[in-house]
């Protein structure tokens, strides 16, 4: 559904993105990472067609967004940066003047998208009237005008308090499974993230530091938890033999290279020290984030 080649994003002599090498599938969702100033909205406006390449080729559901843009984005919705509404005019009078920017919408489209996100009843009131949560389902129910196939999403829940990001978090669960769409997620809530996504890309000054599964990022290197009554006796076993390289009290040890859990467990059984647990630690994404971040050679960080 979407595809980056080598893209890059010259501000002057600024690069705010550098040679991005993206694919999201279909059918996935897929989170773009990264801190104020690493490049997501940089490279989603790249997507969009509202910021020109410097070089590279984007292609969005199979067609270059340079050189088709209205073929590229037909069956694309976004919320790009913040939402602009008219205040003082309704919710459906805003997505009458805001389908108008894409394709004329019939009004049984526009009552269906106001059902799905849960402004029936209040379509008719001035947007000035409305929530933070219901500006963000107004803004939902903007890119669902269109019928997309894939549905981009620049910091959806923004602003929001914990009960609408939340909210925000089942309607995405929803467009994904009931409308079967592809989605890709730009977000600085790493828990939302960790919460919805499959796979994750994380930018650091406009470059691409990983892109994988988030099972893989959350994966713990070599750091298992071991649950035994003397710990301590047990640790000094381990490294003794050079199975281990760490131990922090009270439970945590670091495998060595090489060195499996499976090892562990028969080197302790047989030496009649008893294992009460034995697993992998996994860690948050926030953590495997942070530690990229911080270990990165580009990792100064500007607004």
């Amino acid at each position: 559904m979407i595809s980056l080649q080598k893209v890059e994003k010259k501000f002057g002599r600024r690069i705010a993105v550098h040679e991005l090498t993206l694919v999201v599938e279909r059918g996935e969702i897929f989170g773009l990472l990264g801190h104020n100033g690493a490049g997501k909205s940089t490279a989603i406006g790249m997507m969009l067609g509202q910021v020109w390449p410097t070089q590279g080729e984007i292609k969005i559901c199979g067609h270059d967004v340079t050189a088709h843009r209205m073929r590229a984005l037909r069956k694309v919705g976004a919320i790009f940066e913040a939402p602009a509404f008219y205040d003082y005019l309704s919710g459906w009078r805003n997505l009458e003047i805001l389908s108008h920017y894409s394709a004329p919408t019939s009004p049984a489209r526009i009552r269906e998208v106001v059902d799905w996100v849960g402004l029936t009843g209040r379509e008719r009131s001035p947007v000035k009237t409305y929530s933070h949560g219901m500006r963000a389902r107004l803004a939902i129910a903007q890119a669902l005008l269109p019928q997309p196939e894939l549905l981009i999403l620049d910091e959806p829940a923004n602003g929001l308090d914990p009960e609408g990001i939340a909210e925000m978090r089942q309607t995405i669960v929803r467009l994904h499974r009931e409308l079967g769409l592809t989605i890709l997620l730009s977000s600085h809530l790493l828990s939302e993230v960790e919460h919805l996504c499959s796979r994750i890309a994380i930018l650091n000054q406009g470059r691409k530091v990983f892109e994988g599964r988030v099972t893989e990022a959350k994966a713990s290197r070599g750091r298992v938890m071991l649950a035994t009554p003397d710990f301590s006796r047990a640790a000094a076993l381990l490294r003794e033999r050079g199975v281990i390289t760490d131990s922090n009290e009270p439970n945590i040890i670091v495998l060595a290279e090489g060195r499996s859990i499976a090892e562990v467990a028969r080197m302790l059984v047989g030496a009649d020290i008893e294992v009460q647990g034995l697993w992998p630690q996994e860690q948050t994404l926030e953590d495997f984030y942070l530690r990229l971040v911080k270990a990165s050679p580009h990792n100064s960080q500007t607004n």
